[in-house]
């Protein structure tokens, strides 16, 4: 993929992280918010909560694989974040989530999805494909392309080649031989 096709790529996802929904679950203390907002089962998802004066918080929840660790730059309010996974045996619906840190506990909850239908096996492809060929693609699509092989002067101009490459070899030989050096 050259740049421009990464560079597209990067925009995309930059679009779509600022398009995506996010869950808010406000508390007198502070909220908590859940990116994206409604995630399925085995999805990561980010949370972000505010009002903790600590820069260190511990997310729990029965929805969660492990507990998560959110960290931030701290301060009166100052947002906290960190990820982690939905469990995969996770029924849809609303779970509670408990967040704790330095002098603050922050009640919320996660609305799980159920799962979509994810393909098997990878996508292949199920007829002929046009690839590769690079810059001998015209050459060889032309309708007056040859079918045979090597004609008389390509064999005459390989053994030419030949003999002269050994002739090389006899030389450079003998020389050596002259000179004492083996």
């Amino acid at each position: 993929m050259g740049p421009l096709g990464i560079t597209l790529c990067a925009g995309v996802a930059a679009l779509a992280a600022t398009l995506t929904p996010t869950a808010y679950a406000t508390n007198p203390a502070g909220g908590v918010s859940v990116t994206p907002s409604t995630p399925a089962p085995g999805d990561e998802v980010v949370l972000e909560v505010t009002g903790c004066s600590g820069k260190k918080a511990t997310a729990r929840s029965r929805a969660f694989v492990s507990d998560a660790r959110l960290v931030g730059p701290g301060g009166p309010g100052g947002p906290l974040s960190g990820a982690t996974r939905i469990r995969t045996s996770l029924a849809p619906g609303s779970h509670p989530v408990t967040i704790v840190c330095a002098d603050v506990e922050v009640k919320g909850t996660i609305e799980v999805v159920a799962a979509a239908a994810r393909p098997t096996a990878p996508a292949s492809p199920v007829a002929p494909v046009q690839a590769g060929g690079g810059g001998a693609a015209p050459l060889a699509a032309a309708a007056d392309s040859r079918v045979e092989g090597p004609g008389l002067a390509h064999t005459l101009t390989g053994l030419l080649l030949a003999g002269a490459a050994a002739v090389a070899v006899v030389l450079r030989g003998a020389r050596r031989r002259r000179r004492g050096t083996e």
